[in-house]
């Protein structure tokens, strides 16, 4: 059975290292402790927050009731067929980890999202995606405790409302809890590199036969040049999602800035490089007191040591409205606030 910890500092369970306290906090490893988890909480009449690894979220104040921390493991194969096979992780399972397990298996689809911080339950709130690949792109289902009716639902990606990160777990925040998911990833490769910066990486390699395992050290390379380690400067990730605009509103942003990067979309309109925006307006490398955007990455912004959340949210809001005034596009944050 599991712990419960009073007025637990909260720094080392989300990757902004802010410093906030759970009133109780529990790590549990299976369903069967999640439920007891949930019970508890239902006695005591206390709210609940759910973490899997802390690394999208901002924790603006300290989180009341109980603060349940995701560490279920395990993996598994549970069918082979001639070109693809069906896996299954716990939601505790490490995202980079379970990635690398399935490069060691020969299989391919997941090597784009190598080296995404946090864990494979948290996944699908975000439907996670770089470098041209979303989870939905390998998605079959998942488990997940729906805590108003108290039963265990299984969910096709279709019941998901996957979206540009989005979800129907992110757009009922608090209502289910993922157990576990299950991906199809494919024997043979058939891998995307046509994503910049990872177009430029895969030519200077001079490969012409797809090879995941290439793929994946290519992205893990771009990842570790630009991105921070959280471990030693705080951060969520990429903090802003990428703004959609139609074809009309792209021409009339391409008249003015001819090099505005931009990926045309399965449903016809166009994401443009919410980094580069941030860029362009001058942001990157700024530093506000404890907070900051990175040097090397104008998406990133950094705790330098004692920021609070409220700090970060601060420094967000002042640099969408910069985006916003120069360019007439809204900026819409990544992460989830807690607290």
């Amino acid at each position: 059975m599991f712990a419960v910890r009073q007025q637990v500092d909260l720094r080392a369970y989300n990757s902004l290292g802010i410093t906030e306290r759970a009133e109780h906090l529990v790590e549990i490893h299976s369903d069967r402790e999640l439920v007891a988890a949930l019970d508890m909480a239902a006695e005591h009449a206390w709210p609940v927050t759910v973490l899997g690894g802390g690394s999208n979220v901002v924790v603006t104040g300290s989180l009341p009731g109980v603060v349940i921390i995701m560490r279920s493991r395990g993996r598994r194969v549970l069918r082979r067929a001639p070109d693809a096979l069906l896996i299954e992780g716990e939601a505790g399972e490490n995202w980079h980890d379970l990635v690398n397990w399935t490069l060691d298996l020969g299989l391919c689809g997941l090597e784009n999202l190598s080296l995404i911080p946090g864990t494979l339950g948290a996944a699908p709130v975000q439907n996670i995606g770089a470098y041209g690949v979303e989870l939905q792109d390998v998605f079959h289902s998942l488990d997940a405790l729906d805590r108003v009716t108290g039963e265990i639902r299984q969910f096709d990606r279709a019941a998901c409302h996957f979206g540009y990160r989005e979800s129907v777990f992110k757009q009922s925040p608090g209502r289910y809890v993922i157990l576990r998911v299950r991906l199809i990833l494919r024997r043979h490769a058939q891998v995307r590199v046509d994503y910049a910066p990872l177009d430029t990486a895969w030519e200077a390699t001079g490969l012409h036969r797809p090879d995941p395992r290439v793929v994946a050290s290519l992205v893990c390379h771009i990842r570790q040049s630009k991105l921070p380690d959280p471990a030693v400067l705080g951060n969520a990730g990429s903090f802003f999602k990428n703004p959609l605009v139609t074809r009309h509103q792209l021409n009339a942003l391409k008249a003015l800035y001819p090099d505005i990067p931009h990926y045309l979309q399965p449903d016809g309109r166009y994401k443009v490089a919410a980094g580069w925006l941030i860029d362009q307006a001058g942001w990157k490398g700024v530093r506000a007191g404890h907070v900051g955007v990175h040097a090397r990455q104008a998406l990133v912004l950094v705790n330098h040591g004692g920021a609070r959340g409220e700090d970060i949210l601060s420094l967000a809001k002042r640099i969408s409205d910069d985006v916003h005034a120069r360019f007439g596009l809204e900026l819409e944050m990544e992460p989830q606030r807690l607290g």
